[in-house]
């Protein structure tokens, strides 16, 4: 077997790796080539397999075969039943725009060096008129997709998604789409390769507290322990310190103007990638055994009535 194509990890995060995740870097080839082999198997499968991307589902499922076969078909059935979300991402006009709203930007540098990648969301100049919902998930979608390959720190130790809702519009509120959050959360359970490590809010409007929880009761159990919420930026800042967040939040962690433009940039270099996506999918014609759609896959599902905010 010839080496594994990967980037070489820092030294932290091999030793993380290594310690938590159960990888033995001489087995990483013999690792990958078992997960071809059941891939060649799948006639209903057809997924990426490149080095990089398929060693980033192995270490989130720390190096279990098993689950990693389950992610990896988790994967590719939510994106095809899910196209509103996963079909034709281009970084076109709208997602060009939101990307400049620094809505939502990977901070530069992680929670301590083999720590987890802190990501940050902030509706300052986020738009309800002009973006939905769907839009920001997408647009977090090709992000975190990018991230499978080309983020260590994220592979490894995971990331924490901070969100600031002091900016929040009423109107954003009133439009949240409930059966797509829930779809979300089963997504980052069951398919999303990195592991989210925790949200933590902050500056959560009055109106909103109770939105909150009921958003977060329609998460897996295991994500609902992982909801962290604070008042203010210096409740937060006992958690995560100062220097972990950007200049504007008086931290030393870039500016997010900078980290906007970096993310333009990347996701611009990902343009091939996500054309060639929509080839990467299931079919369910095909399938072994039992057939699955959205009712197996994230429960039978109520219509949630739209939530009267006075």
């Amino acid at each position: 077997l010839t080496m594994a194509d990967l980037r070489p990890l820092s030294p932290e995060l091999r030793r993380i790796a290594a310690s938590e995740l159960n990888e033995v870097e001489e087995r990483l080839p013999a690792d990958l080539e078992a997960l071809r082999d059941w891939l060649a198997k799948q006639p209903h499968l057809k997924a990426r397999q490149d080095d990089q991307f398929l060693v980033g589902f192995l270490r989130g499922c720390k190096f279990s075969l098993e689950k990693t076969k389950s992610k990896l078909d988790h994967f590719y059935t939510i994106k095809t039943l899910m196209p509103e979300l996963f079909a034709s991402r281009t970084m076109d006009q709208k997602n060009i725009e939101l990307c400049r709203t620094g809505t939502y930007v990977r901070l530069p540098k992680p929670w301590g060096p083999g720590g987890p990648r802190l990501q940050l969301t902030n509706y300052e100049k986020f738009d309800p008129k002009k973006f939905k919902l769907l839009d920001l998930f997408r647009f977090q979608t090709m992000i975190s997709e990018q991230a499978i390959r080309e983020d260590d720190n994220s592979n490894i130790s995971g990331y924490v998604e901070i969100i600031d809702m002091g900016k929040l519009s009423l109107s954003f509120l009133a439009q949240l789409d409930f059966t797509l959050i829930k779809r979300m959360g089963v997504f980052s359970e069951k398919a999303q390769p990195t592991r989210l490590k925790g949200v933590h809010l902050i500056n959560c409007p009055k109106e909103g507290v109770a939105l909150l929880n009921l958003a977060k009761s329609l998460m897996p159990s295991k994500l609902q322990q992982r909801f962290h919420v604070y008042k203010n930026l210096e409740q937060l800042s006992q958690v995560i310190p100062l220097e972990y967040l950007p200049e504007e939040y008086g931290g030393s962690n870039g500016r997010i103007a900078d980290m906007q433009v970096d993310m333009e940039k990347r996701l611009l270099a990902y343009k091939d990638y996500f054309a060639e996506d929509s080839q990467y999918r299931v079919n369910e014609q095909l399938r072994p055994g039992k057939r699955v759609n959205a009712d197996t896959i994230f429960g039978v599902e109520g219509s949630f009535r739209k939530l009267d905010i006075d």
